[in-house]
């Protein structure tokens, strides 16, 4: 797994419960080192054993655990690049929806050995939609809910989302978009705030 998937983790539970929740994750999990390094990849059995020794030690179920990383990596400003990325996919939450296709495309061109799942949008009608996630790995359906959840309140869009699992590494996720203008979304500059 991709050490920047890792690192993800390794921040959301350091960021949100603390460091020392961190290091007894880090011993749950008998990692032998406390730091991921983001550019480094990792055996696939790493990830399951940090995740399950994190949701263990946090308390919590594991699809819980996933959705508020997705969370995380929207709202919490130590992942600000996370959310540019997101938010470069349209000036309004259905925009953003439509740009989710080619996700994976833009992350690789940020850093060209990440690969992330599938993603393909279908719009029933105007405002309905159903969001498939397909992965070698589980758990992105849960995190894509998280990412999903905190980018209509980014976007200031009044927005239902449900997650059901369709197989391994598989989910689909419904989406009703009630008012893209909901409410005032965070504010967003393509130049990062560079004066």
């Amino acid at each position: 797994m991709h050490g920047l998937i890792n690192r993800a983790i390794q921040c959301f539970v350091a960021d949100t419960y603390g460091r020392e929740a961190w290091i007894a994750v880090v011993h749950r999990a008998d990692l032998g080192f406390t730091e991921f390094e983001a550019m480094m990849i990792y055996p696939e059995e790493v990830t399951p054993r940090v995740l399950d020794a994190a949701c263990r030690e946090l308390d919590k179920a594991p699809d819980e655990l996933l959705e508020d990383i997705g969370t995380y990596l929207v709202s919490h400003p130590q992942a600000e690049a996370v959310r540019r990325l997101l938010r470069f996919g349209g000036v309004n939450f259905v925009d953003f929806l439509h740009s989710l296709d080619d996700l994976p495309e833009r992350a690789r061109l940020a850093v060209s050995d990440l690969i992330l799942p599938a993603l393909d949008l279908e719009e029933h009608r105007p405002g309905r939609y159903t969001l498939r996630v397909v992965a070698e790995q589980d758990g992105f359906g849960p995190v894509l809910l998280g990412i999903l959840r905190a980018m209509a309140d980014d976007y200031g869009a009044l927005v239902l989302t449900e997650m059901r699992r369709e197989g391994p590494g598989r989910a689909a996720i419904g989406i009703t978009v009630y008012e893209t203008a909901y409410a005032e979304g965070r504010r967003f500059e393509l130049g990062g705030g560079a004066g």
